[in-house]
């Protein structure tokens, strides 16, 4: 999501830092172009006005414009204000200081509000004992969905009995099956509609009278654009939310959502779906996604799916073998077990400052496919071929390669490769600046530089 916009601010700061000293007429050719980008992202049209107003009255001061780098103030202001716009600091769930916490779960119809719940579930049970609750007694369908989800997921689930049809009895009786088992947290998976009409309305606000909840969540599909915005209008009015959760956020859409609904209701932003998976969620943060928004990565997302790597307990493994300089195909394969838990390759690499301008090492260079063939490939070896593969000679290589469904061609490409890796690995400690580079081809692309 946002890679047109980003593109274009890409462009016009490009163009902006190149100028020695900048004039008015810059400054306003350049928000024109911000301008046209916004609204490109399907951002309302009255907060595009309000925004590009406030950087303008910022960036055309005399200490902005006399400045020695008046470029690099325009973007930090454009910065700035991006983060304002969408709200300058993390906004939390909240937590009960009596339990249990109840969370009342709204949305349209095919917002991913199901799938969201179980994920906030999920997210809360490493400190919490969440209960998900089916409400939805239209549906048998999104009754299932729920209690597959939170199935697969190790949750708790609590439905409907047989026949029930009245959702205040189903509230009534979640709350004593939670006190029963000690479930401390509430998610309330409500009923949707294709519109939000008075009759569901008045059943979220019975609902909401009944027990009264620690949070009332909307979650809205980040892909509807400016409709997201007029869905959280009407929730609001008639329920009063405390957050909003975006959903398909790492989808193809142009993301008005992201950016201006905070702004048109005041209801914080407060997390984001950025996957398909049950652990694909995120705490939204404004000021990292105004960066990733200009092209200049998230650090700090970064680091965290780093960090949360490294916890699993390979990087344990990774870093013995650096230590000893010893690199073996086994070696490689956890490598790859390790990169995918950081989730889709492309969208890993985007958080990387300045990626997105790196000259032949597009997300299309990336091939998930490439890393699964080669993943594949060492998985067919024996375990003698995978810690000395000078043994791997012609027929083993056939062999390799109709166990893993893949070519000769493939498995001498691998093998050349970690012929590369392993003599890196060696000289890994002293790269110093220099970085490490992976050998061209691993994922599908040219090949990257880590510093």
């Amino acid at each position: 999501m946002f890679d047109a916009l980003r593109e274009r601010l890409e462009g016009v700061f490009a163009k902006l830092k190149s100028r020695g000293k900048l004039s008015e007429s810059d400054v306003d050719s350049a928000l024109r172009e911000v301008r046209r980008g916004l609204l490109e992202a399907d951002v309302d049209y009255k907060v595009v006005k309000t925004l590009v107003e406030a950087i303008k009255t910022r960036a055309v001061g005399k200490d902005v414009l006399e400045s020695i780098t008046p470029g690099q103030q325009v973007t930090a202001i454009v910065y700035e204000e991006l983060s304002e716009l969408m709200g300058t600091e993390p906004a939390p769930l909240v937590i009960s200081p009596r339990p249990p916490s109840v969370y009342l779960m709204v949305g349209l119809q095919g917002g991913g509000k199901t799938t969201t719940t179980v994920k906030i579930a999920k997210k809360l049970s490493s400190g919490h004992k969440p209960l998900v609750v089916a409400c939805d007694l239209r549906r048998p369908a999104a009754v299932e969905q729920l209690r597959i989800l939170a199935e697969q997921s190790k949750i708790g689930f609590f439905g409907p009995a047989a026949g029930e049809s009245d959702v205040l009895s189903v509230v009534r009786g979640a709350v004593r099956f939670a006190s029963e088992r000690l479930h401390d947290v509430i998610l309330l998976d409500t009923a949707g509609r294709l519109h939000a009409d008075e009759e569901l309305m008045e059943e979220l606000a019975a609902m909401k009278r009944q027990l009264p909840p620690t949070e009332v969540l909307l979650v809205v599909d980040a892909m509807t654009g400016q409709e997201a915005v007029k869905v959280a209008s009407a929730f609001h009015e008639k329920l009063s939310l405390t957050g909003v959760v975006l959903s398909k956020l790492d989808g193809d859409a142009r993301g008005g959502a992201a950016l201006a609904i905070r702004q048109v209701t005041g209801v914080p932003v407060k997390l984001a779906g950025v996957g398909e998976g049950t652990d694909a969620l995120e705490v939204f943060d404004s000021r990292r996604m105004a960066q990733r928004i200009m092209g200049m990565g998230d650090v700090m997302g970064l680091a965290e799916k780093i960090r949360e790597m490294a916890d699993s307990g390979g990087a344990e493994k990774i870093a013995e073998s650096l230590k000893q300089k010893k690199f073996t195909l086994e070696d490689l394969l956890l490598q790859f077990e390790q990169i995918e838990k950081m989730g889709p390759l492309d969208k890993v690499m985007e958080m990387i400052p300045g990626f997105s301008r790196m000259k032949g090492m597009g997300s299309d260079d990336l091939d998930p496919k490439r890393m699964k063939q080669s993943k594949a490939v060492i998985q067919s070896m024996t375990r003698e071929e995978r810690r000395n593969p000078a043994v791997i000679k012609g027929s083993r290589r056939r062999r390799i390669a109709q166990g893993s469904g893949t070519s000769v061609q493939m498995v001498n490409q691998l093998l050349a490769q970690y012929e590369q890796m392993r003599k890196l690995w060696k000289q890994f400690g002293k790269q110093g600046d220099k970085g490490f580079r992976l050998p061209k081809g691993l994922f599908g692309g040219g090949g990257f530089r880590f510093k």
